[in-house]
Order: structure tokens, then sequence, then C-alpha cells
């Protein structure tokens, strides 16, 4: 639903890295948007989807802070969408592959729409 129909503010959060210290980042900030009232996405692209892959998010865990599987999975049980680029997953040689069960791939044309519809996007 867009933000026209709404009237409700929207951030878009695009992923691009599998480095360990940039993971937290648009999970937490997605997660304390959905709980300001304000709609929130989430955009894996590049070698971000590396984390996606079962078995990997699960080994990162920083600090205080759950694992990145668990943050993940705290901001889908949040309502959050959680989208992965195609071109990105065939950019990679994935064929074929098993991504954590929630997200939804898509194509590279939504990231496009996405922003286009955001009040905001942030980079990470």
């Amino acid at each position: 639903m867009s933000k026209k129909i709404t009237g409700k503010k929207s951030i878009l959060y695009v992923q691009t890295s599998d480095n360990p210290e940039r993971q937290y980042s648009p999970l937490v900030l997605a997660q304390s948007a959905k709980a300001m009232n304000i709609d929130a996405k989430v955009y894996y692209l590049g070698t971000g989807l590396r984390i996606l892959k079962p078995g990997a998010a699960e080994k990162i865990k920083l600090g205080s802070f759950p694992s990145v599987l668990d943050m993940i999975n705290q901001t889908l049980k949040a309502g959050i969408p959680i989208y992965v680029c195609e071109a990105s997953k065939q950019m990679l040689g994935w064929d074929k592959v098993e991504l954590i069960p929630g997200v939804k791939i898509v194509g590279a044309a939504t990231l496009n729409d996405l922003a286009l519809d955001a009040d905001a996007t942030m980079w990470f």
C-alpha cells in the first residue's frame, strides 16, 4: 500500500554488504521505524545476499546483540518485508540457492520502485 493511500512515512533500508559489523544497523533501524509507526522495508543487494544463506546469519553475533538470524526473524515477525535482489543472486552465480525462510526474491527494478516510493533510503 503506497504512502499516498496511508499517509504514513516510509524508509527503505538497503543492505549491500556481507561484513558482519554492518548487519545490525538496517535491521535495528527498520524495527525502530516500525515501532515509530513508519513503514519500513529492507532490501538485500550484492554480496549482502551471502548473509541470507542458511547457516550464515546465525554465526554472526556481536556484542550483546542477538544473532543476525534472530534479528532477521524479529524483523520479519514485526511485519517488515525483506526483499532479495534476483540480479544479485545471478551475479553470485546462484542458479538455485536456498535462502532463509521469509525473504522474498524480487527483480532489480523493484529496488527502483521501492526507492521512488520511500520518503528516505539508507544504504549499508
